[in-house]
C-alpha cells in the first residue's frame, strides 16, 4: 500500500526545505499555488502543511502566511547540561549578555534550596542567553558565594560548569526541574526581542554536584517559539 497523498506532499515540501529551496524565515508559496502544483485539493495540501507545522518545520503566522520555522533548541531532560553544551548539541553558537552580577544576601528560599549556613552570601546574576545571536532565554542564577570565591567573573559567566570541573574538580550530577507556562512581561519581552504577553516556558532548576551538594538555583524563561523540552523515559 502506498503512502497517503498528503504524506508524499509532506515529504516533498520537507525535501525542498532541507535542500535549501526555502530557507529559515522564508515564506513558502500560497496554499492555492501549492495545491495546483501538486494537482491536489487544498484540503489535502493543508494536511501536509499541518503535519510540518506540528513537527516544528513550518510555522503559520496569522495574516501573513506560512514560513520555514527556525528549529527549536531542544533539551533532553536527563542529568545536568549547561546552556553552552545544549547550544553546541543543537549546532548553534552560544553566547550570553550579563545584565547584573553581584554578591548579596540570599532569600529564605535560596537558603533552603542551596542548604546554606547562617551568614552565607550568594552570587546572583541575570543573563540573556543566545543561540546564533537569537535570544533563547532570560535567566536568574543563584550560586553559593563560597563556591566561586576563586573564580573570576569571566570564568563564571562564560562557562560556569567547565570552570567548576577544571579549577575545582567538581562535577555536576543531577538536577530537579519544575516547568510551567507564563507570559512575557514588558521587561522580559524587551530582553528577548518578543512582544509583551508572548508565551514563555518558565523553569526552576536546582542542580546538584555528584557528591549530592546543591550548587546552583536557576529561574529561566525560555521563548516558547524557540525552545522545547524533550522527556525521555
Amino acid at each position: 500500500m502506498g503512502s497517503p497523498v498528503y504524506i508524499k506532499i509532506h515529504n516533498q515540501l520537507r525535501e525542498n526545505i532541507e535542500n535549501g529551496k526555502w530557507t529559515v524565515g522564508q515564506k513558502i508559496p500560497a496554499e492555492r499555488e501549492l495545491a495546483a502544483s501538486f494537482d491536489v485539493s487544498r484540503m489535502t495540501l493543508r494536511q501536509a502543511i499541518q503535519a510540518l507545522v506540528d513537527e516544528g518545520i513550518l510555522e503559520r503566522r496569522v495574516g501573513s502566511g506560512t514560513f520555514v520555522a527556525n528549529r527549536k533548541v531542544q533539551e533532553k531532560m536527563s542529568g545536568v547540561t549547561s546552556f553552552t553544551e545544549m547550544m553546541q548539541a543543537a549546532g548553534k553558537r552560544p553566547s550570553s549578555r550579563t545584565i547584573s552580577y553581584h554578591l548579596t544576601i540570599p532569600s529564605q528560599t535560596e537558603i533552603e534550596k542551596l542548604q546554606l549556613p547562617a551568614g552565607a552570601q550568594v552570587l546572583r546574576m541575570e543573563r540573556i542567553r543566545y543561540g546564533n545571536d537569537i535570544p533563547i532565554c532570560f535567566e536568574i542564577a543563584t550560586i553559593p558565594a563560597q563556591l566561586i570565591e576563586n573564580f573570576s567573573k569571566e570564568e563564571v559567566t562564560s562557562s560556569f560548569y567547565r570552570t567548576l570541573e577544571k579549577k575545582a574538580n567538581l562535577y555536576p550530577g543531577h538536577a530537579v526541574q519544575m516547568i510551567s507556562a507564563t507570559k512575557a512581561t514588558e521587561r522580559i519581552a524587551t530582553y528577548l526581542q518578543i512582544k509583551r504577553g508572548d508565551a514563555l516556558l518558565r523553569m526552576s532548576q536546582l542542580s546538584y554536584l555528584q557528591d549530592g551538594r546543591p550548587f546552583e538555583y536557576v529561574h529561566t524563561q525560555y521563548v516558547g517559539s524557540r525552545f522545547e523540552f524533550v522527556l525521555e523515559k
